[in-house]
């Protein structure tokens, strides 16, 4: 048995899509609006062990990690929808608990 024919199809699909996803980083970016206001042009700041970390950046490292940035949130979004779909499929296809009252879709993890 191949082990993408275990999934669902929508499933197999956000596997293959996060397959695909290139760099990955955290933090945000700063790109001042004209060079000489004081300080880099470019700024990478992120959150490092209970502290913010500020890096100054070349244009070139500011693209790159404009790139990498954009495809963190690209993978929190596929795993996501990942993430709820797991869900359902454990809800419709698993053996479950007998409950006295139905559960809510909100207790369920189900959006």
């Amino acid at each position: 048995m191949k082990e993408s024919s275990k999934y669902p199809e929508a499933y197999g699909q956000l596997r293959e899509e996060l397959a695909r996803v290139s760099w990955v980083a955290i933090g945000s970016l700063v790109e001042r609006g004209e060079p000489g206001q004081g300080g880099p042009r470019y700024q990478w700041s992120r959150r490092q062990q209970g502290k913010t970390v500020t890096v100054a950046l070349s244009r070139e490292q500011f693209e790159w990690m404009e790139n990498a940035l954009a495809n963190r949130r690209e993978v929190e979004e596929i795993l996501e929808r990942m993430q709820q779909l797991s869900l359902e499929y454990l809800w419709k296809h698993l053996p479950s608990t007998t409950r006295r009252k139905q559960l809510s879709k909100s207790t369920l993890g189900l959006k």
